[in-house]
């Protein structure tokens, strides 16, 4: 008879870090909070480890796996500090980045990352996190510890048919994601290979896949393979750096403007600026509307309508 696993407990200290704020803010849609006598607890898993994860100032109470697989997560080694500074010069997004304290860019695994936002577009946070669990519940693993199954592997949504992924909510995107899944599980295409790649290489090879454009490929990149310099422009970001110039842009000139305003930590910063917005803490300026706005009548024609008016 196998053994269960061990199952750790215990307490990491995280200074600069806010739990909630991070597993709220759009990069992972299946940690579940639980209100407790000791404050909000959350429970979900890192790959096929289940973890229950509970703050408490500048410590986080756990039971799962190893301190060291939290520690990686939530990338707790990033400097927040310095990736504050690199704004300075830029007054909305310092102010941003000061009220984002402790929210953290976070090392998701990288098929689970992939999936996931494959399922992202036209879709609220809230929606892609049911269309998750959905996919969990019906293809994945059930872990000790936690009513959250692991995201199910790439074969297991390939032996699935189309149909079936719809039953979970997907809708168009089950095509995307069921052709995504067979390619990795045929061995054509391999989410490791891009850990090696350039930023430009990896969105590149991320873009050739079914269901993944630009804004998807920079949230895979950002999200699980620490890109920080990676801007995805939805509608959000767009209206948000839009306010920042004048004139009309495409989303990839938007961000190439954001990577460039941004600095080498412009992943970051829009991340910032997009959890300010989405929880209405960020006023996005109103650029006028050229076409509805009415300009006076110049002396020929008002002398002309007063001629015909007579």
């Amino acid at each position: 008879m196998s053994r269960p696993p061990s199952v750790e407990e215990g307490v990491i200290t995280c200074p600069e870090f806010d739990l909630r704020m991070t597993l709220e803010s759009g990069q992972t849609f299946h940690w579940t909070p639980e209100t407790t006598g000791e404050g909000t607890a959350y429970t979900g898993c890192i790959g096929k480890t289940p973890f229950r994860l509970r703050q408490e100032g500048n410590l986080l109470h756990f039971r799962g796996g190893a301190a060291t697989m939290l520690h990686h997560y939530f990338a707790l080694d990033h400097d927040l500090e310095l990736i504050r500074s690199s704004c300075l010069g830029h007054r909305v997004s310092h102010d941003s980045a000061l009220a984002c304290r402790g929210l953290r860019i976070m090392r998701q695994p990288h098929w689970e990352c992939l999936a996931t936002f494959i399922l992202s577009p036209m879709k609220q946070v809230a929606h892609i996190r049911q269309m998750s669990l959905a996919l969990r519940s019906s293809f994945g693993t059930h872990l000790p510890g936690t009513p959250i199954p692991s995201f199910p592997e790439p074969a297991s949504l390939a032996a699935a048919t189309e149909a079936d992924l719809r039953s979970c909510g997907l809708g168009f995107r089950a095509k995307s994601l069921h052709a995504t899944a067979g390619l990795i599980a045929e061995g054509k295409f391999d989410p490791e290979s891009l850990v090696s790649m350039s930023t430009p290489e990896a969105r590149k090879a991320l873009c050739a896949l079914p269901g993944i454009g630009r804004k998807v490929a920079n949230c895979i990149l950002l999200f699980a393979y620490e890109r920080l310099e990676a801007v995805p422009v939805d509608v959000w970001i767009a209206r948000i750096l839009g306010s920042f110039r004048s004139g009309k842009a495409t989303p990839e000139q938007l961000e190439s403007y954001g990577e460039k305003l941004l600095g080498p930590y412009a992943g970051y910063i829009q991340q910032y600026l997009f959890h300010q917005a989405r929880t209405g803490k960020l006023l996005i300026p109103k650029k006028p509307d050229r076409k509805k706005s009415v300009k006076p009548p110049s002396p020929v024609r008002k002398k002309a309508r007063e001629h015909v008016l007579a």
